[in-house]
């Protein structure tokens, strides 16, 4: 086993300069186990893996993964993009037990979210993860954003802001570190980053008094990192992507803000820097400008891509491209983190009962909506219920917790539903067919991650079947499957997309009865015999709608 303190010391090497260069990088890998040419880099100086969901296939295989990467750096940092919601690396094959930010925000209860942040953290840390990539603190105030939606708590900037500090404290009290993202904010773009580079065009007041709120309050919360955003803001640098602006990282997160935490940048091969600047050189003008850590590895995943980026990180400070000094003091912040998350484990170790349950609140059932409709509250959604929320499925499942902690997701979950019911609505005792209408999923959350309700339906009414549909003739195939069966149609932000809305006047011209499930950011206006807007697509949103739907 290699131990590192942090500190300087490691600086001081015979190579110290690429051993400075490797601490700063944080790669990811293919597999389940971490494969040689990994371990080998842990003993030359890396410090820190990212894990996603083709790293994850059960808690036990998590926690080995994690020991197998401490039995060669004791302090190594394990990164891991869990969001919770629509964005689970833990459950990346089930869906989250834990609805995403949105519909904590649609509960608007600071401490639920708390609550819902230290059972994540907790379950993270008991793998042996102990960076998560969140939360998001991005004021989604573009409703056309193809990438943030319900990863965003809201449009409102004060309400994002106190469960964004609330989100951080749940997490680090749990010995996990919090990495709130993406600074300077992502919420006000019509441009996915993956794909190409978004620009902010809103004025310098606008900029701090909605997008910078939030990660204000994150600061004052002791987020313990933050994750830079691929964007053009030119109110703040007309020339270069936040990720690689001095003006932005350096003058406005650390001058300005007080920030003295660790930088992350978002992932260097999304298109927004690899297809204008490229990984290396990208790499060497964000260490640059500011940031501490590199994240690479969601599409990128072999040790070439480690030598490459650190061989240019070595090369630029040899050119006179970037300091010496500015690099050490990367690679000492990267080590100052590692520091945290080893001395928050021995701390949870030592004292058990920091791993207990969480005591949930259960106060407050569905949100319901006023005017004509009627909306009794019943149907399922009270918090009182005593029924897990993790199903003994996925890694939540089993990877820590007690029966009074598994449900705060799904008390969670019940407790967003917005639920819209026409006065002849009953809920359905025979086995409905479900219409998914299903748009393409963003890479962060990507496409192997179920959604919907049909598997929470079929719990509860077998015989559910389900059928995916997309297009122009959506609607009137849906129809043709369901062949008279009870209807029920599930839609994911359906204000963004014509062809949904199209298909949902075809179902309902025809049969008004439907049942509407809309999954993504509630826009539309409630239609249906039965409308239920959950905030967001995870496995635990799917079940709260189902019961409301089965009445039980």
């Amino acid at each position: 086993m290699t131990t590192f303190a942090s500190g300087t010391a490691a600086s001081n090497s015979k190579d110290g300069l690429t051993r400075d260069a490797l601490t700063v990088l944080q790669p990811g890998f293919t597999g389940t186990t971490a494969p040689d040419w990994l371990l080998r880099r842990l003993g030359e100086g890396l410090a820190s893996v990212g894990l996603f969901g083709r790293n994850i296939a059960s808690p036990e295989q998590l926690t080995a993964l994690t020991a197998q990467l401490r039995a060669e750096r004791d302090d190594v940092l394990v990164a891991i993009d869990e969001e919770g919601g629509d964005v689970t690396r833990l459950e990346v094959r089930t869906g989250s037990s834990f609805p995403g930010n949105h519909a904590l925000g649609a509960v608007d209860d600071v401490t639920l979210t708390e609550q819902v942040a230290l059972e994540l953290g907790r379950r993270l840390a008991a793998c042996g993860v102990n960076l998560n990539w969140a939360p998001s603190a991005d004021v989604n105030s573009n409703p056309a954003n193809p990438v943030i939606g319900v990863r965003s708590f809201g449009a409102d900037t004060g309400l994002v802001a106190r469960h964004t500090a609330a989100y951080v404290t749940g997490l680090q009290t749990a010995g996990v570190a919090a990495c709130t993202k993406h600074f300077p904010g992502h919420g006000d773009t019509a441009v996915d980053s993956h794909h190409a580079l978004p620009r902010i065009d809103a004025d310098l007041s606008v900029l701090q008094s909605r997008e910078l709120v939030p990660f204000r309050a994150a600061i004052a919360a002791g987020s313990r990192a933050v994750m830079s955003a691929h964007i053009l803001v030119p109110a703040l640098d007309p020339d270069r992507p936040a990720t690689l602006s001095r003006r932005i990282l350096t003058g406005l997160l650390r001058e300005e803000l007080g920030y003295d935490g660790l930088i992350v940048t978002d992932g260097m091969e999304m298109q927004a820097i690899a297809a204008t600047y490229g990984i290396e050189r990208g790499s060497v003008l964000a260490i640059a400008a500011g940031a501490d850590a590199i994240c690479v590895g969601g599409g990128l995943a072999d040790d070439e891509t480690v030598r490459r980026l650190r061989d240019a990180l070595v090369a630029a400070v040899r050119a006179g491209e970037l300091s010496e000094e500015r690099l050490a003091d990367a690679a000492n912040r990267v080590r100052a983190l590692a520091g945290w998350t080893a001395a928050a484990a021995s701390a949870r170790k030592a004292s058990p009962a920091a791993s207990g349950p969480v005591a949930v609140s259960h106060t407050n059932g569905l949100n319901s909506s006023n005017g004509s409709n009627s909306s009794d509250g019943t149907g399922g959604a009270s918090g009182t219920s005593g029924v897990s929320g993790t199903d003994g499925t996925g890694v939540a499942g089993g990877a820590g917790g007690t029966d009074g902690a598994t449900d705060v997701g799904l008390v969670a979950a019940r407790r967003a539903l917005t639920v819209t019911r026409s006065a002849s609505h009953a809920p359905l005792t025979e086995a409905p067919y479900v219409a998914a209408l299903t748009p393409v999923a963003n890479i962060a959350v990507g496409d192997e991650t179920p959604w919907g309700v049909a598997a929470e339906l079929a719990r509860l009414l077998p015989g559910t079947e389900t059928g995916s549909f997309t297009g122009e003739d959506a609607g009137a195939s849906a129809l043709a499957a369901a062949a008279g069966r009870p209807l029920v149609a599930v839609v994911r932000d359906e204000h963004r997309h014509p062809w949904m809305a199209a298909a949902l006047d075809t179902l309902l011209a025809s049969r008004p009865d439907t049942v509407v499930v809309e999954m993504g950011v509630p826009r539309s206006a409630p239609r249906g015999a039965l409308h239920i807007a959950t905030h967001g697509a995870a496995r635990v949103c799917g079940r709260a709608a189902a019961e409301v739907i089965a009445g039980s």
